[in-house]
């Protein structure tokens, strides 16, 4: 198939990004965009966001993950530690997240070290799973090949009956990640392509240096 994309053009003409009116943490700029963003009309899912890792292979791939958690300190995610993404992460914990919205004509763009949050803090947020879910995450060796989609149906099937009527435990394998951040740029769509592109720097002594970058 071949198509010529070169006409797709949209004209950005909402909000500026002005250096002097934000916040010196990025994590209040952070919030404050995701609030917006959450509460926008025509938004699904304001917490839809990319991971990129690097794999075993060498090559980057990423993902369209859930965030689940906002902290000062950074952003929780959950997978399958066992996942492509989970060893790639195992070997390389740098990573990069994404959070697009294109009705706000907004992204952010994350730099930052994921590490794996304390086992208490994963039983409880499975707990707060749909049972579907919980038995999801059992029935799944995710990224690994399976003959079909009815022996990956089969196997949920049987996780129905040994769990029903019974509390449902959290695989060891499965849990959340906290990326904390070294580097968060929030990019702001304007006229003409000249797009606002605010850069913040975690330095050695933990304060943010921010920048404005050329778009």
């Amino acid at each position: 198939m071949e198509k010529d994309l070169s006409h797709y053009r949209k004209s950005y003409e909402r909000n500026p990004l002005i250096k002097e009116d934000i916040p010196e943490n990025p994590m209040e700029l952070f919030k404050k965009w995701f609030l917006e963003a959450d509460e926008s009309d025509g938004l699904d899912e304001a917490n839809a966001m990319s991971v990129s890792t690097i794999g075993l292979d060498g090559f980057p791939k990423t993902r369209v993950v859930l965030l689940k958690k906002i902290t000062w300190e950074g952003f929780i995610f959950y997978t399958n530690y066992n996942s492509e993404k989970g060893k790639a992460i195992e070997a390389n914990p740098n990573v990069c997240l994404n959070l697009f919205w294109h009705g706000l004509e907004r992204q952010i763009i994350i730099k930052g070290v994921a590490e794996k949050i304390a086992p208490n803090l994963s039983d409880g947020y499975f707990e707060s799973r749909p049972d579907g879910s919980k038995l999801g995450a059992l029935a799944s060796d995710q990224s690994q090949e399976i003959e079909s989609r009815e022996a990956m149906d089969s196997r949920l099937k049987q996780l129905e009956k040994k769990y029903a009527n019974k509390e449902i435990p959290r695989p060891e394998h499965w849990g959340g990640y906290m990326v904390k951040p070294i580097s968060m740029e929030f990019w702001q769509g304007r006229p003409n392509r000249m797009h606002d592109r605010i850069l913040y720097a975690l330095q050695k002594d933990y304060n943010w240096k921010i920048t404005r970058l050329q778009p």
